[in-house]
C-alpha cells in the first residue's frame, strides 16, 4: 500500500541499514566523514542500476534534476554532483560493499529455500558466457580482429538458483582461469562444464577436501582400479569405475582416485562422461546434479532478455513517483 514515500524508498527500507554501518566501522577508511556518506553512496549507485544509466554523468544528471527530492530518496541534503561521485569510487574501499553484497546473498538464500531439495548439502554450478561489444566504442576491451568483448564468471547457488559470485572479465580470459578465484568450501560440491577441465585445478579442490563435477574433456588415458566396468543400465548408468591416469603428464597434475560415470540421457539419445571425486553419491545423482548445471544457463539467458529491453528517463518517473 502506498504510504507517501517515493517506490524508490519502499525498496531501499527493507535493506538492513544498521548491518551496513557494522561493516564501514570494520574498514578505517578516510571518507567517513564525508557528507555523502557509504549509505548515500550505494543507494544512488542503486538507483542509477535499476534505472539504466549508461554512465556516471547521466546519474548525476538525474541526481541533480531531482534535488529536491534528495533527501527523501536518500541519496543525503545535498545532490550528488559530477565531481562527488566519481570521487567517491575512487577513493573509498571497494570491501565494504562487497561485504554488504554477500550478506545479502545470503539473506535471500535463506528465503528462497521453499521446498527439499532431492540432495542433502551445498551445490554450485560454474560457468561463463561471452558478451560481444563494439569495437570502435569499447577499445579496451579488443577480443578478436574484428570485435571487443567481455566475459561473465559466475558461480549459482544450485539449491536456491541464486547467484552467490560473478567477475567480469575481458573476453580472452580463459575459464580455467576463473577457477582460481572462487573460495571452495569443503564437503560443497562444484559443476563445471568440461571448458574447465585442469586436472591440476581440480586436484587443488579435492586438497581443499570439496567436490566436483565435470563432463570428460577429450579422452585421457586411465586404468579401472575400483568399481564396474559395465553395469546393467540401471537408472541408465552404464558405467561407474574408480580410475587412475596412466598418462605421466596427467598424473602429475591429479595424483588420486577419480570417479568416471558414464550416464546415458534418455530424453538427448546420448551419453555423457562423468568425473568426479565423490564417491559417496549414487551414480545417478550425479547425473542429475549435471543436469542441474543448466540453471547457470538459464540465468545467462535471463540477463540477456533483461540487457536488451530499452532504458528510458520515464524509469526514473517510476521510482520516484
Amino acid at each position: 500500500m502506498h504510504i507517501g514515500k517515493f517506490v524508490f524508498a519502499q525498496i531501499t527500507q527493507f535493506l538492513p541499514q544498521r548491518q551496513f554501518r557494522r561493516i564501514v566501522a570494520k574498514y578505517n577508511d578516510r571518507t567517513q566523514e564525508w557528507s555523502m556518506t557509504h549509505w548515500n553512496h550505494m543507494l544512488v549507485l542503486m538507483f542509477g542500476q535499476l534505472i539504466g544509466c549508461g554512465s556516471l554523468r547521466e546519474l548525476t544528471d538525474i541526481t541533480i534534476a531531482h534535488g529536491k527530492k534528495s533527501f527523501h530518496l536518500g541519496f543525503g541534503i545535498l545532490p550528488i554532483n559530477k565531481q562527488m561521485l566519481p570521487k567517491a569510487n575512487a577513493l573509498r574501499d571497494y570491501r565494504i560493499f562487497e561485504e554488504f553484497a554477500f550478506h545479502m546473498v545470503g539473506i535471500a538464500q535463506s528465503k528462497r529455500i521453499t521446498r527439499e531439495f532431492e540432495l542433502h548439502g551445498r551445490f554450485y554450478a560454474i560457468d561463463s558466457t561471452t558478451i560481444d561489444l563494439c569495437m570502435a566504442v569499447f577499445k579496451w576491451a579488443k577480443f578478436r580482429s574484428t570485435k571487443s568483448g567481455i566475459k561473465i564468471h559466475t558461480q549459482i547457488d544450485i539449491v536456491t538458483e541464486i547467484p552467490v559470485f560473478y567477475r567480469i572479465t575481458n573476453a580472452k580470459v580463459h575459464d580455467v582461469n576463473a577457477m582460481d578465484w572462487f573460495t571452495y568450501e569443503p564437503l560443497a560440491c562444484y559443476v563445471f562444464d568440461r571448458g574447465y577441465f585442469d586436472l591440476a585445478r581440480l586436484y587443488q579442490i579435492n586438497v581443499f577436501k570439496a567436490f566436483f563435477i565435470i563432463r570428460e574433456k577429450g579422452k585421457p588415458a586411465y586404468e579401472v582400479v575400483d568399481g564396474e566396468d559395465m553395469l546393467d543400465g540401471t537408472d541408465n548408468v552404464l558405467r561407474d569405475q574408480g580410475i587412475r591416469f596412466t598418462k605421466e603428464e596427467n598424473k602429475e597434475k591429479y595424483p588420486g582416485t577419480l570417479r568416471r560415470i558414464v550416464h546415458y540421457a534418455p530424453e538427448l539419445h546420448r551419453c555423457f562422461v562423468y568425473y568426479t571425486n565423490n564417491f559417496m553419491l549414487k551414480a545417478k545423482d550425479i547425473a542429475l546434479l549435471y543436469k542441474y548445471r543448466w540453471q547457470v544457463e538459464l540465468f545467462f539467458y535471463d540477463k540477456f532478455i533483461v540487457m536488451q529491453s530499452s532504458h528510458t528517463h520515464a524509469d526514473a518517473k517510476l521510482l520516484i513517483a
